[in-house]
């Protein structure tokens, strides 16, 4: 049985609640009654099929989407809770969760590093962050970064000439230069190569306690590199919650998704 801590219950940090959140579109409930929770420095992955609820659900976290009913509240470290369902999307990314999307969003004419440097503050504007003269705190950040995404030996390559792999990489750089407190990445390793895969884990991995992610993704193998917690998405709720091996042996997973998957692979 799934325990879920509701922000009454503070025995665990929990960064995020989401509470009996629902979305309709013309009828159709793509959020239905959902209830999520996640921690401070957790590296959570959430999987389903299609039209399960996954890209809404990041669009109400981020403020793309509002919900009709239900909060979803952000813990601060003072103590104090926000509803981000009452805030608009650059108001919540003020407050330190990005997001990444599938199709990498680089500035494809400039250096690796001065991406970095472009995504240093959002409030800035593209414009007055070309003519920003970057602080020594600045520059030790962005070093700091680029060893962590790998791509130290290439700060001073055109974006646009990295392989899709490490485009990504940049891209969850760049929200890192921002300091998020939580991360919500989708489906990262889509269109990579098995190396490039098997480094993007590594990558997540290694950003598991400084950060709070959130990672959609529909390859098995990669959740299963980087899977602490699995939720599974169904029909706009929260089907089933917990480690890869129990999802994954699950009965309704395995009819709902997993077998789904297995046919259309072997149908390919």
């Amino acid at each position: 049985m799934v325990e879920h801590h509701n922000t009454l219950y503070r025995d665990t940090p929990l960064i995020l609640s989401v509470s009996g959140v629902t979305k309709s579109f013309d009828g159709f409930k793509a959020i239905d009654d959902l209830n999520f929770y996640l921690e401070e420095g957790e590296l959570r992955t959430i999987i389903g099929p299609n039209g399960a609820g996954k890209s809404t659900f990041m669009d109400i976290i981020t403020g793309r989407t509002r919900p009709d009913v239900g909060s979803v509240i952000l813990h601060e470290n003072d103590g104090h809770d926000v509803n981000l369902a009452k805030l608009r999307e650059h108001e919540i990314n003020r407050l330190g969760i990005g997001r990444k999307f599938q199709t990498p969003s680089i500035y494809r004419s400039h250096t690796v590093y001065d991406n970095l440097v472009l995504s240093l503050n959002k409030s800035r504007g593209v414009l007055q962050n070309l003519f920003y003269r970057a602080t020594k705190e600045d520059r030790d950040r962005i070093m700091d970064v680029l060893k962590i995404i790998r791509l130290e030996p290439h700060q001073n390559d055109l974006a646009g000439s990295l392989s899709h792999g490490q485009k990504q990489w940049l891209e969850i750089g760049m929200l890192m230069t921002q300091g998020p407190r939580i991360l919500l990445i989708d489906e990262p390793a889509a269109g990579m190569s098995d190396e490039e895969t098997e480094r993007t884990g590594e990558l997540l991995i290694s950003l598991e306690k400084k950060h709070s992610l959130i990672v959609i993704e529909h390859d098995m193998e990669f959740v299963r590199q980087i899977a602490r917690k699995v939720t599974v998405l169904h029909q706009g709720h929260v089907l089933k919650d917990g480690s890869f091996a129990h999802v994954k042996s699950d009965p309704e997973v395995i009819e709902v998704y997993l077998g789904r998957q297995g046919n259309r692979e072997s149908n390919n």
